[in-house]
């Protein structure tokens, strides 16, 4: 079980595609994770996700552990079947949510005492609880616990999460019961080469199923970002699948591929959409309620084939965003991420056929 197979290799980059081996199904690679926080992926119904190629989804510890409870999602049967998923899921262990609470939060060695956003209740979250709270979900693929540490923080701060995520994780190891559910450890070391460089090293010497690299995407700015995907990628293993967290923005998807990265997540196709703004052919993030979209009969992308696309124009999306319609937000969210799960099958196609470059430079031309 876990095994990771790498069918084909980009010899321009280093891209590959693969397939991961889970209880619920296989998952092609480089996939994209529709964040289903709470337990659903915002207005869609679980067909709708597979019939648009959703492989595996993302749910949050956090916030199912504050409502409505882990105990509880296990006594209806576990996530998948509470939820009415048959394929693959991946929890994440709750920490980035927890030190995103700022004052709300403070943190020891133990682990992690925070304030519920709900209603102000008291909570201890360790490695050891992170586990048991994953467990008893159900997850395939279940995240470590880890120290997030904020995008400016200095170097002594940054050296001291990268710290307690490595002793976190040997505590994750020692607490996991279940041998079917596959757990990734978390790169963590901020802005700083060498913490970031100590971390992988640190916890590539595990033999996990697949590692993730966390602590990007969290403000630091985009060269940041690539700076801290370039220092770790020479120490991930060739085979075993690396995770990006919190990446969605179709550009930065195609060239994290490139990098040699396979899954990603990330909230953005649904939370524009309520937002009023679609990703056009290019990735660019346009506004629905522009004044040019009033009478404008096409639809979003004259090629793309969502429910969206095929049924309604640009005209009658910008009315029902501008009157604050439900369905206006749906159907964009719809658009959005049929684009990107449509995206990753291509890329898929464009690695095995050796032309990987050509979506690269449809996202990364000059004009974009």
């Amino acid at each position: 079980m876990f095994e990771f197979t790498i069918h084909d290799r980009d010899p321009k980059s280093q891209a590959r595609t693969g397939s991961f081996q889970t209880p619920h199904g296989i998952i092609e690679t480089p996939c994209f994770m529709p964040c289903g926080t709470k337990g659903t992926v915002k207005s869609f119904m679980p067909h709708e996700l597979k019939e648009m190629g959703c492989q595996i989804m993302l749910s949050n510890t956090y916030h199912l552990m504050l409502r409505p409870s882990s105990e509880l999602v296990a006594k209806m049967g576990g996530l998948h079947k509470w939820i009415q998923w048959d394929r693959p899921i991946l929890t994440d262990s709750g920490g980035f949510q927890v030190f995103s609470l700022g004052h709300m939060s403070k943190i020891k060695d133990e682990g992690v005492t925070f304030n519920s956003h709900i209603n102000g209740s008291k909570y201890l979250l360790t490695p050891e609880r992170a586990i048991k709270i994953q467990e008893e979900l159900g997850a395939d693929i279940i995240m470590a616990f880890d120290e997030c540490a904020p995008a400016d923080a200095d170097e002594r701060y940054t050296r001291g999460a990268m710290e307690r995520t490595h002793q976190w994780f040997s505590r994750c190891i020692e607490s996991k019961t279940r041998s079917d559910q596959a757990l990734f450890p978390i790169i963590q070391g901020g802005t700083f080469p060498e913490l970031r460089k100590a971390s992988a090293a640190f916890l590539t010497s595990f033999d996990t199923p697949g590692i993730a690299l966390g602590g990007v995407a969290v403000g630091e700015g985009k060269e940041e970002m690539w700076r801290a995907v370039e220092t770790v990628m020479p120490f991930l293993p060739d085979g075993k699948p690396h995770y990006l967290m919190g990446v969605g923005d179709p550009a930065d998807v195609v060239k994290a591929v490139m990098y040699g990265m396979d899954m990603f997540d990330c909230v953005l196709p649904t939370r524009l959409a309520r937002h009023a703004t679609f990703w056009d052919e290019t990735g660019r993030r346009i506004s629905m309620t522009r004044a040019a979209f009033i009478d404008d009969p096409a639809p979003l992308i004259a090629s793309c084939t969502c429910a969206c696309c095929k049924n309604f124009s640009r005209s009658y999306l910008r009315h029902l965003m501008i009157e604050r319609e439900i369905l206006g937000a749906r159907l964009l969210s719809i658009h959005n991420l049929h684009f990107l799960l449509e995206l990753m099958r291509q890329i898929r196609q464009a690695i095995k056929e050796d032309r990987l470059h050509t979506i690269y430079e449809r996202f990364h031309s000059q004009s974009h």
